[in-house]
């Protein structure tokens, strides 16, 4: 299960509305124990994708390992990696799953006409070749 606190949620549709119409790409950090994750910091990243970024996102790995560096320094766990679907549904596409990494939870937005529509979050297999659906919760401002 992956929960997501208010704060680090409300950033990621944020992030999501206002790349639109392209793809954002951005890190959770949080932690860990047993089956459940929670997200406590979202970290938007720049989409470096040099073709369509309405239809693709690119992480730059060095903007990576500085998250992964920056969720150590907060004694935190980079938990996953979040990005959008511009009008379309928050499914785990063939490119999503052929870029993934199995260690990662990955949230998906769907933002139709610049609006947040749902959400989903999904877990890779070690051999790339298929994803499940995770238990998604997200926490929501009082």
């Amino acid at each position: 299960m992956l929960r997501i606190e208010a704060g680090p949620w409300t950033e990621m549709v944020s992030h999501a509305r206002a790349a639109y119409p392209n793809e954002c790409v951005g890190v959770m950090l949080g932690s860990s124990d047993n089956s459940r994750k929670t997200v406590a910091v979202a970290l938007p990243m720049e989409n470096v994708n040099p073709g369509s970024q309405r239809q693709r996102y690119e992480l730059d790995n060095k903007d990576l390992l500085a998250a992964d560096a920056e969720a150590r320094r907060r004694g935190l766990t980079l938990i996953g990696i979040y990005h959008s679907h511009p009008d379309c549904d928050a499914y785990f596409s063939p490119t999503d799953l052929k870029n993934s990494c199995p260690w990662y939870s990955f949230v998906v937005l769907s933002i139709r006409s610049g609006e947040f529509d749902h959400a989903n979050s999904w877990l890779p297999d070690a051999d790339q070749t298929r994803a499940e659906k995770e238990p998604l919760q997200v926490d929501q401002q009082n």
